[in-house]
């Protein structure tokens, strides 16, 4: 008997490896208790992935396979789950190994086989895992991602410069997605992004409804297991019982439609917009259930594709949208693989400040921050700006360390995994990697941020004001930041303008931001 070990990333409806019940290969997952300590992961991100754990093993069940499963207040396979009072701590219960080594000497296993892991430690553990468990472990290619990773390592071998436009125009062509018959890119431009990214004040102006966000689950299945993770993990960020994610491949298909049908037409317009008392505003999360295999890339490629061809969705926000998956997705996971274990000891920037004491309450003054943070205690989940052009933004100009704030990330967000926070974080947001994967730092000041949400208006700094007590501090900040590493982006071809502007400030100036900046940093410490 073989054992297929399915990860709790990996719930794919069409398993590669199970086409058919086999009487000779039974099926293996394990919810680790150990494995969700490791960091303090947000509660509704662990009640997502166990609560899917178990409706999956259950469809496996009912499709005829033979399925072993660990529940995660078990000590051993053969003991019970508890759930009275006096029940394992986390601390005592056993490690993914631990219940391996159980099941192989109960059922005389010859080996264990899945699907390449996704993240870097994982795969990198297994040949000692074998080695304990005494088995061959046996690893097969993911059909969780568009392009093998061994593909796009040979596309990107040998490039001094590895850009995502041109991954992405190569997918395009090569799956067919948004082409014409004659193999154009559809609308005649690969891009769109002049249609798309309008401003506050042109939401305002436009007033667009907002679809409201589901309250939280009713899944009985995610409720039994979120009342264990509030027991098992009561410090993580966040409320398990809160879950408003769907936690079966059902549902997770219902979201994918509600999705086309109520928000992609929004999508391209508002997609860098910031909205208060909107987290969510036109975005899709759907990344929570992409990233434990829910749904599978092209099925949303294509939902979002034939919407457009029955012309309910401008080509814009379609384009826009495909993007993020056929090109960011995609190529994140390219260059997480090109770059490990490397990526993780980067600090180009030598940043170093620890994170402030407010990274996991959100209780500061600065109003787009403490929103961000809030929302994301509340639903373990920002949109792609506010964890850039926000958070990421303010971690950047502070200097904090790129290892610091990668644990933040992790640990906030549902659809945090290795794979896609490591560059993300370390390349796109801190700009650490010098430039592996972005061609230059996303730092921005207030401007921006006034233009592109409305959180100025209710918060207590101005964005207009340049100095003061009542100056934003992303003022000080973005000045400080290029003043302090002005030799290095002197002759950056998209940076260079910016020092060149640094220099018409004045020396004065120039001290008077970097004082303030350091003074605003020391106080958040």
């Amino acid at each position: 008997m073989d054992l297929v070990w399915i990860l709790g990333d990996q719930l794919l409806a069409d398993h590669p490896l199970l086409a058919s019940p086999d009487p000779d290969r039974w099926v293996a997952m394990v919810e680790s208790a150990p494995r969700a300590r490791r960091l303090r992961y947000h509660q509704q991100k662990l009640t997502l992935l166990y609560a899917a754990m178990r409706h999956h093993a259950a469809a496996l069940e009912r499709a005829g396979h033979r399925v072993l499963y660990h529940r995660l207040e078990q000590l051993l396979p053969g003991t019970p789950s508890t759930t009275t009072p006096g029940t394992p701590s986390a601390e005592d219960l056993p490690d993914s190994g631990a219940v391996l080594a159980a099941w192989i000497a109960r059922h005389g296993a010859r080996a264990i086989h899945l699907l390449e892991p996704n993240d870097f430690h994982t795969q990198s553990a297994l040949p000692a895992l074998a080695e304990r468990l005494g088995v061959p472990i046996h690893t097969h290619p993911t059909p969780q991602f568009l392009l093998p990773r061994a593909a796009f390592l040979s596309w990107a071998k040998g490039r001094r410069s590895v850009v995502m436009e041109q991954h992405y125009r190569r997918l395009r062509k090569e799956l067919g997605v948004l082409m014409t018959a004659d193999g154009q890119p559809a609308g005649g431009v690969w891009n769109t992004d002049a249609d798309n990214r309008q401003s506050r004040a042109q939401f305002r102006k436009a007033s667009p409804r907002v679809p409201a966000l589901p309250p939280p689950t009713s899944d009985p299945v995610a409720r039994e297991v979120a009342a264990q993770v509030a027991r098992l993990f009561p410090d993580h960020p966040g409320r398990a019982a809160d879950l408003w994610l769907p936690v079966t491949r059902a549902g997770a298909l219902a979201w994918l439609e509600r999705f086309v049908a109520e928000r992609l037409a929004g999508f391209g317009p508002w997609e860098d917009l910031m909205v208060d008392q909107e987290p969510v505003l036109f975005h899709s999360v759907l990344s929570p259930l992409l990233n434990i295999g829910l749904l599978t890339p092209m099925e949303c490629v294509r939902a979002a594709e034939r919407a457009w061809q029955a012309g309910a969705v401008p080509l814009a926000s379609v384009e826009g949208f495909i993007r993020q998956i056929i090109g960011w997705r995609e190529f994140i996971h390219g260059m997480y693989w090109r770059h490990m274990p490397d990526y993780l000891t980067v600090n180009a920037l030598e940043a170093h400040r620890p994170l402030p004491r407010w990274a996991y309450s959100g209780d500061t003054d600065l109003r787009c921050v403490s929103r961000a943070i809030q929302q994301a205690i509340a639903l373990g989940y920002n949109h792609h700006i506010q964890r850039l052009m926000v958070l990421g933004n303010f971690f950047l100009l502070g200097g904090y360390a790129p290892g610091e704030v990668l644990r933040w990330y992790l640990e906030m967000y549902s659809d945090a995994y290795d794979w896609v926070m490591v560059p993300n974080v370390l390349g796109m947001v801190l700009y650490a990697d010098g430039g592996w994967l972005a061609t230059k730092p996303y730092a921005a000041g207030p401007a921006y941020l006034d233009r592109m949400g409305d959180h100025c208006a209710r918060c207590r700094y101005n964005p207009k004001r340049k100095t003061g007590p009542d100056a934003c501090p992303f003022q000080a900040l973005y000045w400080a930041f290029q003043n302090r590493h002005a030799p290095r982006f002197r002759g950056h071809p998209r940076l260079g303008m910016m020092v060149r502007q640094l220099d018409r400030l004045g020396e004065d100036l120039r001290q008077e931001y970097t004082q303030t900046a350091e003074a605003f940093l020391e106080a958040q410490a």
